[in-house]
């Protein structure tokens, strides 16, 4: 009997043992196979954080290619200027504008226009004084404002495509805001839809307002930007009626096209604008003759 006691006893612990170790080995079998499912999820993680990057990287390049395109004029103006102001740092000759029609080409092709009218007696047409006016605006390159100014007049440093145009006719002697306001005054009805109330303080700025007075008293020519040789220094130029307004350049792009000096708060303030393939609709084209404006109207700038 305690033989076979101690043989079962050893054959349990014997038995005990190996259910030990199997039971051991099961354990070590389910660990490995923790492992594996962990090692399987963390790859899957890993492989949807890498979807999600790459998904985050493709949205935000085709964002920044939007934005990109979407600003692309101001970025290659910005590059050009770049370039410019680079190369003068090594250069005391600025490039010539390629783009530009050379002056004797320009003028053997389109003979330069100019008046019959000296108003402020220097020696210089009004043509030719009106667009050098406008020049010096876009020259000054005021930062663009078209808001409300008591008493009219926006400082130097500020102003909008109206702007150009008072500007350009005082260097040729004339007070474009007294002679706006002197023709309201007299004449409200032929400006009652686009000064309702009439202002002072503003009519003179308003480009519906200049497109009457200049429809009154400029002689009208063609819309059509293609007659090149109808387009001449010191011409007047409305877009979309009451949106846009600028000055004839003397200078013409290599395919004749006129050059604007307007402010739309663009880089370039004399460019080839009327050449452009995405452009307002020009409404109006006058050319400014005193001659037609009565006495009454008729005002002299006078600082």
């Amino acid at each position: 009997m305690e033989g076979g006691t101690i043989m079962i006893r050893r054959y349990r612990v014997s038995n005990g043992n190996a259910a030990g170790g199997s039971g051991g080995n099961g354990r070590e079998e389910g660990r490995e196979d923790g492992r594996d499912d962990g090692r399987k999820a963390s790859r899957a993680v890993g492989r949807a954080v890498a979807a999600a990057m790459v998904a985050l990287l493709i949205v935000s390049a085709v964002l920044a290619g939007s934005w990109l395109w979407s600003r692309r004029d101001g970025i290659i103006s910005g590059v050009k200027a770049f370039g410019v102001k680079a190369s003068s740092m090594y250069s005391h000759t600025r490039e010539p504008d390629t783009t530009v029609m050379p002056p004797d080409v320009s003028r053997r092709r389109y003979p330069v226009l100019t008046s019959p009218v000296d108003f402020n007696g220097n020696g210089v047409d009004d043509y030719t004084d009106i667009m050098r006016g406008a020049r010096k605006d876009a020259l000054a390159h005021p930062a663009y404002d078209d808001g409300y100014y008591q008493g009219g007049y926006p400082p130097a440093d500020r102003g909008a495509c109206v702007d150009v145009v008072w500007r350009a006719f005082r260097n040729a002697g004339y007070d474009l805001k007294a002679m706006v306001d002197a023709d309201i005054a007299a004449d409200r009805a032929s400006y009652s839809s686009v000064a309702a109330k009439p202002d002072p303080n503003i009519d003179f700025r308003r480009t519906g307002v200049l497109d009457v007075f200049f429809g009154k008293y400029g002689i009208t020519l063609t819309n059509d930007v293609n007659d090149h040789a109808q387009w001449q220094q010191g011409d007047i130029v409305v877009f979309d009626r009451v949106k846009h307004i600028g000055v004839i350049s003397d200078k013409r792009d290599a395919d004749g096209f006129s050059y604007v000096l307007h402010n739309m708060n663009q880089q370039r303030r004399e460019n080839d604008y009327l050449a452009f393939s995405r452009r307002m609709g020009v409404t109006g084209h006058y050319r400014w003759d005193a001659s037609r404006v009565p006495k009454s109207v008729l005002r002299a700038w006078k600082g």
